[in-house]
């Protein structure tokens, strides 16, 4: 199972640290992804992390904002989200996939965590 924390309500350009905790799995046997979902809307990929860690990718509207990470100690995947925005406003899931790479389709989905960016 994988499970999602650190969502919340913060005022634009405010930050926060979403976490994805895998639980009675190894994490760093996957690569993970963070997605967001607007209800009624698509689920749209955000960034990913390979198993390795040696590549990470971001979609354009995040990049210089947000930083995808690994600790295989904690079995967790962080994604920090600085300089916040409305439009960041969703619910955020993260994913795993039994690959050294970003690809789906992926085994594992969290319960997902709701981001709310608004003054």
């Amino acid at each position: 199972q994988l499970v999602e924390s650190g969502g919340g309500l913060v005022q634009p350009g405010g930050s926060l640290r979403l976490s994805c905790a895998g639980t009675g799995r190894a994490l760093e046997e996957f690569a993970v992804g963070w997605f967001r979902q607007v209800p009624g809307d698509v689920r749209d990929a955000v960034a990913c992390i390979f198993k390795s860690a040696s590549t990470t990718f971001y979609v354009d509207s995040v990049k210089g904002r947000f930083t995808i990470s690994r600790d295989n100690a904690k079995n967790t995947v962080y994604l920090q989200m600085n300089s916040l925005i409305p439009e960041d406003t969703a619910i955020y899931y993260c994913a795993a996939v039994s690959s050294e790479r970003c690809s789906g389709p992926y085994d594992f989905w969290g319960q997902g965590t709701q981001v709310t960016v608004s003054s």
